[in-house]
C-alpha cells in the first residue's frame, strides 16, 4: 500500500487536497518571504530611521535625539516579535490542520523548530547585506516572540479543549 502510494503519477493527486494544502502552507510560505524582503537593505535601521524617528520627534518634540533612538530601537525590536509571532501562529495553524498525523501531534514543537531555525537563517541572510547585521540576539527575540505566539495559542487550544470535555460530562 505505502508503494502504491509513493508510485502514483502526480496527475491523480485530489485538486481538493492540493488547494487544502495550499491554503493551510501558502500563507506560512508567504509571510517566510515578506520576512526575507524585510531583512534586506529595504527595512534596515537606518533606513527606517527616517519615517520612525520623525513622527516621534513631532510627538514628543522636547525628547533629546538619544531618546528618540531608543525609542526607534524598541520599535524595531517589538517589530522582531510581532513578525515572528505572525511566523509562528502561521505555522501552527498548518501544523495543527495538517494531513499527517505527526504534524498534528507535535505541531507545537514543529512549530517552534520552524521559527527558531528559520530567525537563525534570516540573521545568517542578513549578514551578507551590507547595511544589515547578523546578531544572535535578534534571533533570540524572533524566537521569543514566536515563543509567546505558541504558548498563548497552546494555553487557547487546551482551554478549549477543556472547556469541550467539560460540556461532554455534563450532557451524560
Amino acid at each position: 500500500m505505502a508503494k502504491e502510494k509513493l508510485n502514483r503519477p502526480l496527475s491523480n493527486l485530489n485538486p481538493a487536497s492540493s488547494r487544502r494544502r495550499l491554503s493551510r502552507y501558502g500563507p506560512l510560505l508567504i509571510w517566510a518571504a515578506l520576512i526575507f524582503i524585510g531583512s534586506s537593505d529595504l527595512l534596515a535601521g537606518s533606513h527606517t530611521a527616517g519615517f520612525l524617528v520623525r513622527p516621534l520627534r513631532w510627538l514628543f518634540p522636547n525628547s533629546s535625539e538619544a531618546t528618540l533612538q531608543t525609542i526607534h530601537l524598541l520599535i524595531r525590536k517589538a517589530g522582531h516579535v510581532v513578525e515572528y509571532a505572525i511566523l509562528a501562529g502561521l505555522a501552527a495553524r498548518a501544523f495543527r490542520t495538517s494531513s499527517r498525523e505527526l504534524l498534528r501531534a507535535r505541531w507545537f514543537w514543529i512549530s517552534l523548530l520552524v521559527v527558531v531555525v528559520y530567525s537563525l537563517t534570516d540573521e545568517y541572510h542578513q549578514s551578507f547585506v551590507p547595511s544589515r547585521g547578523a546578531s544572535l540576539h535578534d534571533s533570540l527575540i524572533d524566537s521569543l516572540g514566536g515563543l509567546a505566539a505558541l504558548a498563548i495559542i497552546a494555553w487557547r487550544h487546551r482551554a478549549k479543549t477543556r472547556s469541550g470535555s467539560e460540556r461532554i460530562k455534563r450532557d451524560r
